[in-house]
């Protein structure tokens, strides 16, 4: 289990460096149905999918689930983000990490005056057919976003 905890974080920081070589304009970003708010896909598997979301001064994701999801983690990268999950609201902070299980109701706002940026880690409901129990799921998803923190 460690030397796959630690598998995870090295190929992505991996993949990272490769695709900063390979290709200079990275990810698609694409805006999303809240004005001001763009995401971009930087991986998609049946087990788990990776999100940044870029959102403009004074943009808001408005408030939403994931009912497709077994939980997933919001981490702020940059900027000045308020995080609302259900009735708390938190003024989250660059290398925070913030768990939401299934349905978890949520949204996020940009409060500062340039461009605030998250990542998004999705563990899908398909995970648990991928993975022997709910821990290693967890650790899955522990190790990316130890990963995206370190190539920040």
């Amino acid at each position: 289990m460690i030397a796959r905890s630690l598998f995870i974080p090295a190929l992505l920081a991996a993949s990272f460096c490769i695709s900063a070589w390979g290709q200079s304009a990275g990810p698609v970003v694409e805006p999303t149905r809240d004005p001001g708010v763009a995401r971009a896909t930087l991986l998609d598997k049946p087990q788990v999918r990776v999100l940044r979301v870029e959102l403009q001064p004074g943009a808001t994701r408005q408030m939403h689930t994931h009912d497709d999801v077994r939980f997933h983690l919001f981490m702020p990268i940059t900027g000045a983000i308020e995080f609302t999950s259900g009735q708390k609201v938190t003024a989250a902070k660059p290398g925070q990490a913030f768990y939401m299980d299934k349905g978890t109701l949520h949204g996020f706002r940009n409060t500062g005056t340039s461009v605030a940026m998250a990542y998004e880690v999705f563990i899908r409901d398909g995970a648990a057919a991928q993975n022997s129990d709910k821990a290693d799921a967890e650790r899955d998803a522990l190790a990316l976003a130890l990963a995206f923190a370190s190539v920040r």
